[in-house]
């Protein structure tokens, strides 16, 4: 039987942009996660500066997180996100804090750093959580891979 930590971190293994974009889950738990994206050339933008799409992807990669953290399957009904400074390089940083929690529908705030902790951006996320399980998902998915 797998733990559940062992069961998120097959779950997202799947996460086709996060493998892109080369983004790192740090930690995870009870509503929150961190995660890093170090900064290279292919998210840029015509500016050479870090595209508002990396910077959401990262915050939408760790909102998901934080939602699926609990066990039950989150989904996304509305996020939205506020660019406050632009980044050339280095790596930046996603904290996701879980803000509310009922059985349908939780909230939460991702604040996205660079290397130095300033805030790059601000992100707001609610998903509805759905009465599926992270562990049963993952298991059925590894019994049909051995099929």
């Amino acid at each position: 039987m797998l733990t559940l930590d062992e069961a998120i971190k097959l779950y997202f293994k799947r996460d086709r942009i996060a493998e892109l974009f080369g983004i790192e889950m740090l930690e995870f738990g009870n509503g929150n996660a961190k995660t890093r994206m170090p900064v290279h050339d292919m998210h840029l933008n015509g500016l050479d500066i870090v595209h508002g799409a990396s910077i959401f992807a990262l915050a939408d990669f760790t909102f998901a997180v934080a939602s699926n953290s609990h066990g039950t399957v989150a989904v996304a009904i509305n996020a939205d996100c506020s660019f406050v400074k632009a980044v050339k390089s280095g790596t930046l940083y996603a904290d996701a804090k879980e803000t509310s929690c009922s059985p349908k529908i939780a909230t939460y705030s991702i604040v996205i750093t660079d290397d130095a902790g300033d805030t790059v951006a601000l992100f707001h996320g609610m998903v509805y959580r759905k009465k599926e399980s992270i562990i049963d998902i993952v298991m059925a998915r590894q019994a049909a891979s051995q099929a």
